[in-house]
């Protein structure tokens, strides 16, 4: 009978919510850190009164919000905006915050030639989206028609883009 304990069933399913919980918090508190990184008062930086809002809706506890409005001076975190084209010619923007800008481009075209999608030069895609407003997705100018199955693989692509931790936001213009 072993394995067939209550507690190890607790344990399994609360190890699996509690890394998608890890994971939200730490692209939240990374968006805290760079949305501080100008003005770290939330009366006077709305991006920032945003995504603290978003921390709150998320149940981020305020003690590790107020961690990283201290920690942004310490660490050196970008914004990157990675373009890229999935199944059937789909544009896709990729939103991330890291502290090693070539680690999380390789690890993004990784994951996209593995899906295959294809990584697109700088500016190739933007032109199809409209430039979002603070904590908000990129609109597409268009929306692109997909069959089932490019609708499938597009939407396992953008699955495995938002698991990945350094990415914040998938816009698509599906």
């Amino acid at each position: 009978m072993s394995g067939h304990s209550k507690w190890s069933q607790i344990k399994h399913k609360k190890g699996v919510t509690d890394k998608k919980r890890g994971q939200v918090f730490g692209k939240i508190l990374r968006a805290i850190r760079i949305a501080a990184k100008d003005e770290s008062n939330p009366e006077f930086n709305p991006r920032l009164r945003t995504v603290i809002e978003k921390a709150k809706e998320a149940q981020v506890p305020q003690e590790n919000i107020e961690r990283a409005l201290k920690q942004t001076e310490n660490k050196d975190l970008e914004e990157i905006i990675i373009e890229a084209y999935g199944p059937a010619g789909s544009a896709i923007i990729i939103e991330a915050i890291t502290d090693n800008r070539n680690r999380t481009i390789n690890e993004i075209k990784a994951i996209l030639s593995n899906e295959g999608a294809k990584f697109a030069d700088p500016g190739s895609v933007k032109w199809a989206f409209d430039l979002p407003k603070p904590g908000e997705l990129w609109q597409p100018k268009f929306k692109q028609a997909l069959n089932e199955e490019d609708k499938t693989k597009l939407y396992a692509l953008v699955q495995v883009l938002e698991e990945y931790e350094d990415t914040q936001k998938v816009s698509t213009n599906a």
